[in-house]
């Protein structure tokens, strides 16, 4: 069958049509192929709202503004589209609030706790927010004032910067400079010291390398001596002290007990040590045999007879 060019130019032109109609609805922010709800709100002022605006709900976007009449009372009724899979509960607020500093606006949507969800067209509540402009304007309050105290402190300075006091600052600028003079020929005498000593300044340095190689040896010497003291202290701990104290011990009792024996005139040496009888019986029993020696020296026949034949004649 053969199609006349006037009924391609007219599928054509329909299809174009549909497509331009479909664009069209899409460059608004209808969505032509999924289903949507539709809810209304309510304000005082819609200033800056415009329709294919956004629904946020915290920054993601739902929906758009699809329809806004004007009331006879003077308020705006606008109708918001809300894709199909996003509940919305009945105590959800629609907020009017600013997107820039320009003034555009957007809904937001902040969502409520209620079980129950708004069903298609129902009226949620609304309320507007103040545009940013009006929310900067303490802000531009305080600028305007922090200016002004700003002002008044250069004024203040000003004042100040007399030319009396600007000669007090180029004195005390020229009073800086002489003294970095100063510094800088101080630093160059004390470069010249310092070259002029360098000889002896190695020779110090030398001597400190001497004292510190000494005081390695004698480290060295204290570490033996250590060494030695420590190997005598084992020696002495490994020692049997505590027997040689214990018989050193009972040597002293001992002692101290024969000690109490001579004073408590025990036993012959006791005796002989504190009786006055004894000792006075020995010192008369000396005499006596001092006097028996002395006459067995004086009368030696009285006390020794000796005859070689046998027939001396005895005295009496």
């Amino acid at each position: 069958m053969k199609i006349s060019n006037e009924t391609k130019i007219g599928a054509l032109t329909t299809l174009a049509i549909t497509v331009l109609i479909l664009g069209y609805s899409f460059l608004r922010g209808n969505d032509v192929f999924s289903g949507s709800n539709k809810f209304y709100a309510i304000y005082g002022s819609v200033d800056g709202l415009t329709v294919s605006k956004p629904v946020l709900v915290n920054g993601f976007q739902i929906g758009h503004i699809s329809k806004m009449e004007l009331g006879a009372d003077g308020r705006t009724t606008v109708e918001l589209k809300i894709k199909n899979e996003y509940e919305v509960p009945t105590n959800t607020l629609a907020k009017l609030v600013s997107t820039d500093l320009l003034g555009s606006k957007a809904i937001v949507f902040l969502l409520g706790d209620s079980k129950q969800l708004a069903e298609n067209k129902d009226t949620l509540r609304a309320d507007v927010q103040g545009s940013l402009a009006e929310s900067l304007q303490p802000i531009q309050t305080k600028a305007e004032n922090l200016m002004n105290r700003l002002d008044s402190s250069l004024a203040a300075v000003n004042r100040i910067l007399n030319p009396g006091f600007q000669r007090n600052v180029d004195r005390s600028f020229n009073s800086i400079a002489n003294s970095l003079q100063t510094l800088e020929g101080t630093t160059k005498k004390v470069d010249n010291l310092v070259a002029a000593q360098s000889g002896h300044i190695n020779g110090i340095l030398s001597n400190s390398e001497a004292v510190s190689a000494n005081l390695r040896t004698t480290t060295a010497g204290l570490n033996n001596v250590t060494a030695n003291f420590q190997r005598f202290s084992g020696d002495l701990a490994n020692g049997n002290i505590k027997q040689t104290l214990d018989n050193a011990n009972k040597a002293v009792a001992d002692l101290q007990a024969v000690m109490n024996n001579l004073n408590n005139n025990k036993g012959s040496l006791g005796l002989l040590m504190n009786d006055d009888k004894l000792y006075k019986n020995l010192e008369a029993s000396s005499a006596n045999l001092n006097l028996l020696f002395l006459d067995l020296k004086e009368n030696p026949k009285r006390y020794v007879h000796f005859s070689v034949f046998g027939g001396g004649k005895k005295d009496d």
